[in-house]
């Protein structure tokens, strides 16, 4: 595993998805309250980025905007149709007023 910096809490606007470019990926991070949560940022229903689409702050789910399948954003589970298959989510590590995502 290797941990990538990825800015502070205070850097990400709470339900507001973001796009980051993180080594060689892509990946959509989204914060609720003091966690970040982070998930590769293509819908597994038809590769489109999930960064585009719409949280769901009560239920912690992201949604494609493309055909609306819904994502956990805890552990990137497909809980609606279309799509029937996760998405790869990320551990987010708190050190030092710092958010580190660790990616395989």
């Amino acid at each position: 595993m290797t941990s990538y910096d990825v800015g502070t809490l205070e850097e990400f606007v709470e339900g507001v998805p973001r796009q980051l470019h993180v080594g060689e990926r892509v990946l959509v991070a989204v914060r609720i309250d003091e966690q970040l949560y982070v998930l590769d940022d293509r819908c597994s229903h038809e590769e489109f980025s999930l960064s585009e689409g719409d949280v769901d702050l009560e239920n912690a789910e992201i949604e494609c905007a493309r055909h609306g399948a819904m994502f956990r954003l805890s552990d990137g589970a497909a809980v609606t149709l279309p799509a029937t298959r996760p998405v790869g989510h990320y551990l987010v590590r708190h050190l030092e007023g710092r958010l580190e995502v660790e990616l395989p």
